[in-house]
């Protein structure tokens, strides 16, 4: 499983990044079969607060473990503990923001890996495209962590705000999910080429997705308020 994560993160970071994340990813194998769900969970609720932690290095190795090891975790399971982490999370950037207000966040998120760039880029964002952005954030890179600041900040219906998270999050779980297995059985059988180009066609699509719905949005408002 650590060849899987290992490779999956130099497929989605720079070096640098990658060079961070190795000793997590190590940890992270070594522990997945004794911590199980509950740390699915915590660390897809820490990928959707406070630190980047790309999502697509928790699931997808917990997947190719069910997969390689039936009966001890199981697909759904994997899925059920993603959401509820992802949505823990993003409960805690939620209301964070709602009680200590945008003032707060603009001048202390900096200390919490969120630039005032980022918040005013996902305010941005938010108005845009209202209410279903909450669930269509949660299948975009960099605007997944972020979402729950403006949507305290303008103190959004927590219920709703929760049912667009928990339906969004499990999609993207289950998307997440079927690429470990897909990737997992590529690595294990020695398809280093096949792996590579699975990986890079994923990461490219991510990254049309993140240009299309929120890059190049986030860049045109900002641009029109000059």
């Amino acid at each position: 499983m650590g060849k899987l994560a290992r490779g999956w993160s130099y497929a989605i970071s720079n070096r640098v990044l990658h060079e961070i994340f190795t000793p997590l990813i190590d940890w992270y194998g070594a522990r997945l079969e004794t911590g199980g769900y509950p740390l699915v969970a915590l660390l897809m609720a820490i990928e959707s607060s406070i630190a980047p932690l790309p999502s697509e290095l928790v699931i997808p190795p917990a997947a190719d473990f069910v997969h390689h090891n039936p009966g001890k975790l199981t697909y759904t399971g994997i899925v059920i503990a993603g959401t509820i982490g992802s949505w823990v999370g993003a409960s805690v950037m939620y209301w964070v923001s709602r009680v200590l207000g945008r003032p707060f966040v603009m001048r202390y998120g900096k200390y919490f890996f969120i630039s005032p760039d980022k918040v005013a880029g996902a305010e941005r964002w938010a108005a845009k495209f209202g209410s279903m952005g909450i669930f269509v954030s949660r299948l975009l890179p960099v605007v997944r962590h972020l979402i729950g600041i403006p949507a305290g900040i303008v103190k959004m219906d927590f219920k709703l705000y929760s049912l667009y998270t928990i339906l969004g999050s499990a999609i993207w779980c289950a998307i997440l999910c079927w690429i470990g297995v897909k990737m997992g059985n590529q690595v294990r059988h020695g398809d280093a080429r096949g792996f590579g180009l699975f990986a890079a066609g994923i990461v490219a699509v991510i990254g049309v997705l993140y240009y299309f719905f929120v890059h190049r949005h986030m860049k045109a408002d900002q641009a029109a308020k000059k």
